[in-house]
Order: C-alpha cells, then sequence, then structure tokens
C-alpha cells in the first residue's frame, strides 16, 4: 500500500491592482491542482509578500501603481529562482514583451486570453514551458532574429559589449533609475558591490558619470 499522499497542488500568487481582475483570474485557476495562495494589488506588497509565500508561479500586470510590473520582476526573480513569474497583462507592446523576458519573466500572457487558456498556461509554466500566446511569441521570434542580424537600433556598441554580465544587470538597473541601494537588494549584493561596478562601467565606456553612462546604455536598448 502506497503512503503517499495527493500531490502538491501548482500554488499561484497575483499581482494586480482591479479587484475584479483578481477575482476572475482566482475563479479562472482554480482547480483540483492548482491553488491562489496570495493576492497583491501593488508591487510594494507583492515585495514584501512574494519572498515569505514563495509560489510556484507568479502572475503580474504590468501597469500598476507604484513601481510597475517590469520592474518588480527585475526585483523578485533573483530572489526567487524557485518561482516562474509570468507576465499578465493588456500590454501587447513587443518592448515590454522583451523587456519582461530579459528580466526574469517565464512567460508573457495578454488577458484577453480564455480562462481555460490560462488555467492550461500556469500548468505549463510550473511544469518549465514558456508561457506566451502564438501572437507575442511571434513578436519574440522576430525580435530575436533582428538581434542576430544586428537589426538592433544603432547598432551593438563596443565598449557597451565589453561589460561583464554582471555590469550588464547593474547598467540596466541603473538606466532604469535605481539607487544602489535598490540594485543592491535586487541583486541581492551589498552597496559598496554596485559601487564597485559603476565605477568599473564608467571607466570601460568612458564616461563622465553614471547619468552619461544609463543615457548611453538606453539609447542601444
Amino acid at each position: 500500500m502506497s503512503l503517499a499522499g495527493p500531490p502538491r497542488k501548482t500554488r499561484v500568487m497575483l499581482v494586480d491592482d482591479h479587484a475584479l481582475v483578481r477575482a476572475a483570474v482566482r475563479q479562472a485557476i482554480t482547480a483540483p491542482d492548482v491553488e491562489m495562495v496570495a493576492e497583491a494589488s501593488t508591487a510594494e506588497g507583492a515585495l514584501r509578500m512574494a519572498p515569505e509565500v514563495r509560489p510556484d508561479v507568479l502572475l503580474v500586470d504590468i501597469d500598476l501603481p507604484g513601481m510597475n510590473g517590469l520592474r518588480l520582476v527585475r526585483e523578485l526573480a533573483p530572489r526567487l529562482p524557485g518561482t516562474r513569474i509570468v507576465m499578465l497583462t493588456v500590454s501587447t507592446s513587443e518592448r515590454d514583451l522583451v523587456e519582461a523576458i530579459r528580466s526574469g519573466a517565464s512567460g508573457y500572457l495578454t488577458k484577453d486570453l480564455a480562462p481555460e487558456a490560462l488555467l492550461q498556461a500556469v500548468r505549463g509554466a510550473h511544469r518549465g514551458e514558456l508561457a506566451v500566446g502564438r501572437r507575442m511569441a511571434a513578436h519574440l521570434v522576430r525580435h530575436l532574429v533582428d538581434g542576430s542580424r544586428g537589426g538592433r537600433k544603432g547598432g551593438d556598441d563596443p565598449e557597451l559589449e565589453s561589460l561583464s554580465p554582471r555590469e550588464h544587470e547593474v547598467i540596466r538597473l541603473l538606466a532604469d533609475g535605481l539607487t544602489d541601494r535598490d540594485i543592491a537588494d535586487a541583486l541581492t549584493i551589498s552597496p559598496r558591490t554596485v559601487e564597485t561596478h559603476v565605477s568599473s562601467i564608467i571607466h570601460k565606456l568612458g564616461a563622465r558619470n553614471r547619468s552619461e553612462a544609463a543615457r548611453r546604455y538606453r539609447a542601444q536598448a
């Protein structure tokens, strides 16, 4: 006789500032193998709650009051390596899509998705699948193809390309307006280490200061 209990449910957390949306999503994903374990109406609330809840799947809207969903992903992804973060938004912007995936999201879904499709996407994300609808997947593939052909606006900056992977993470967050303390928290490193990285970035780019380095990065993004 097997002593194993029932399989553990997929635990989902939702971040959305609209109560009606949260209610609709909660109803859509309710299933014997999936449960909503937490909800937050702001990114700031999610920053406090998600590390405690540690959901299997985190659904995040982009358009949130205060800190937006993309910045939330950048801050939470390094802290929650076991959580699959999926954007659930009305935005069909290719820029938002690419930035979300670059920031650590494991999927990008639009809110016109059918309830059954959302449930399947949540299950798939938990299994490690990329949760992206067909239309957004086409945008993502086109962006990757254009990038492989050197189609990024302004071309590749060799000095930016010389930055280490960690320095790329730091300058990306710097370009988004984060302080050294914010960057340290997002990357789980010390503010002094951030200062060291910023100094190295400025030196490698030949920039006069961090603002100039950030502008240069944004021009190539």
